[in-house]
């Protein structure tokens, strides 16, 4: 068995983790990042991101950040329905924008920044378990590549390892949260071809709900609400864009060869806790929130923020008083990106069980958003991400 000593032991080596340990060292603080798949694993599973201004202000301090020069800046949205399109002007309501950049091109731009600047992350390396959160030095234990088993004893543990984090276990038991699934998920697919608009479209139709998102110039990203239990190999590529087609009336998609396709549930979490002793979790450990509202990375970010401010308090000024709080301020902003991914996912998508009168309270509920400027600037405000 190989023993290791840190000050801050992060298991999971994605966007919480990794920005995690940039701030840590920032404030000379060192910490071993645990990961249970590879590098080229991490890097090479395409995942869509629509990153907040703050987000991108954040990242701006990472060596290499490509967010802003490869990354698109786009200052609205289209909300679509009863065949108009009508656009949200992030820039004109709330003087912000959010950045179209892709979470595994971010996360490359992480991990090489944490390496050049001599993080160790270990990846390969599957944690089985984190003990002693009452403790002063909780330890994860864990298992390398090679079935050797390692153990990482500091000062706190964190857990950005995911859904189904092992720390969140020892911070809040295994079924720890507050929980709803939702009866519909998204058909996704990637295609070559053009973009098919210059900003999101998010399509409320009779048919259900379509997102017209983007990728780059020659590829892009495309949505439809589907049965969560959809088989993404059911339908051809006629019938899907035909479906696409059908679900944003009044508009036409640049079609092209589809080479990836899957399903997304929806499913909204919030563990009951966030921190026991000298353990927190952070990002999907602690929630998940529907895409619709583009919060997915950015809530990580922001959980991130306020946990290192209190990690830094906590390690170099003895002072444990942002630990205490750090639940209270993190879920503030939790459940308020809850609501916001609750409230866009409600007003655009078709519920099953939907009446006559549900479909058209609906369309007043969208007509009162474009045709308000205080509506349009709640959305353009939650969207583009509240202040960090």
């Amino acid at each position: 068995m190989d023993a290791v000593r840190t000050r801050v032991a992060i298991v999971g080596a994605g966007p919480a983790g990794l920005l995690l340990s940039h701030l840590l060292a920032r404030a000379g603080i060192d910490s071993i990042i645990l990961d249970a798949r590879s590098r080229e694993e991490i890097e090479s599973t395409i995942r869509a991101g629509i990153l907040e201004q703050g987000t991108v202000e954040l990242l701006d301090d990472v060596p290499g950040s490509r967010a802003r020069t490869v990354g698109s800046r786009h200052d609205g949205i289209e909300l679509r329905f009863d065949g108009v399109g009508h656009r949200i002007d992030f820039a004109g309501l709330v003087g912000r924008s959010v950045w179209l950049y892709p979470q595994h091109e971010a996360l490359r731009d992480l991990i090489a920044a944490r390496l050049a600047d001599g993080q160790d992350i270990r990846f390969g390396v599957t944690a089985r378990e984190a003990v002693g959160a009452e403790s002063d030095t909780p330890t994860v234990i864990a298992t390398t590549l090679d079935g050797e088993e390692l153990e990482v004893s500091a000062d706190f543990v964190v857990g950005a390892d995911g859904s189904r984090s092992v720390v969140r276990t020892a911070v809040c038991g295994s079924h720890g949260g507050h929980f709803r699934e939702y009866p519909f998920g998204w058909f996704g697919i990637l295609c070559e071809a053009p973009p098919s608009a210059d900003e999101l479209i998010y399509s409320n139709s009779p048919d259900g709900f379509a997102l017209i998102s983007q990728r780059s110039p020659s590829v892009q990203r495309m949505y439809f609400q589907c049965d969560p239990d959809a088989d993404p190999d059911a339908l051809s590529e006629a019938q899907i864009w035909d479906t696409l087609q059908r679900r944003v009336p009044g508009a036409t998609l640049h079609e092209g060869p589809i080479f990836k396709r899957d399903v997304l549930r929806f499913r909204s979490f919030v563990a009951r806790s966030l921190t026991r002793g000298r353990m927190a979790i952070v990002g999907d450990a602690a929630h998940t929130v529907p895409p619709t509202g583009a919060k997915g990375m950015n809530l990580a970010v922001a959980d991130v923020v306020l946990l290192a401010e209190a990690l830094e308090s906590l390690l170099s000024g003895g002072d444990a008083s942002l630990i205490e709080i750090f639940d209270e301020r993190a879920s503030a902003r939790i459940w308020k990106a809850q609501h916001f991914s609750w409230w866009m996912t409600s007003m655009l998508h078709a519920v099953p069980e939907a009446s006559d009168f549900d479909r058209r309270r609906q369309l007043g509920e969208l007509r009162t958003v474009v045709e308000s400027e205080a509506g349009s600037a709640y959305l353009a405000e939650a969207y583009t991400g509240w202040p960090l």
